[in-house]
């Protein structure tokens, strides 16, 4: 079972004082955690895996304590890995990592290498691009620089920039 602190200052939401009030929620037999979420992204994560169309059981943990982050985002999934495309989180942030649990236990720790191509997450900036004029195709961004960690747009070679983060998908 996952054990939370919630609160700082050891007070319920209730109002009432506790010497520790903590959130459980309870052991997933088969699926994967993600750690390591910068704060503030895993509703994005949320969405791009498409877990708001499935029907499992996911848990969403906003702005944990994290020794070496400060904070962090924690989302936990109890359906097949297999059946999501994860090529989206390195792509958020390359320290994203999965544990894929089997049987209740964490078998595998992966960290996911940035995607050469990515569809549908964000769009091109260029005015002049033709997924402005013709909105049913598909945004595809190729990785043209894996050290630089830049993408570029399958039709226009438009870069995408850190800046445009308001204009995904």
């Amino acid at each position: 079972m996952w054990t939370t602190n919630i609160g700082q200052n050891n007070i319920a939401p209730s109002g009432v004082r506790k010497e520790k009030y903590m959130l459980n929620i309870g052991k997933i037999e088969e699926g994967f955690v993600l750690d390591h979420i910068p704060a503030g992204k895993a509703m994005r994560i949320y969405h791009y895996l498409g877990l708001d169309k499935l029907d499992c059981p996911v848990a969403i943990i906003k702005n944990a304590r994290s020794n070496a982050m400060g904070k962090k985002d924690i989302l936990k999934v109890e359906c097949d890995i297999n059946s999501l495309n994860m090529d989206v989180l390195a792509f958020i942030d390359r320290n994203i990592t999965i544990n894929v649990i089997k049987g209740g236990e964490i078998v595998e720790k992966r960290k996911v290498p940035l995607p050469k191509m990515i569809r549908g997450v964000m769009k091109c900036s260029n005015p002049r691009c033709i997924t402005y004029t013709e909105t049913n195709l598909p945004q595809i961004f190729y990785l043209a620089d894996e050290q630089k960690e830049i993408y570029r747009c399958k039709y226009c070679d438009e870069k995408y920039e850190e800046t445009d983060a308001e204009k995904f998908i």
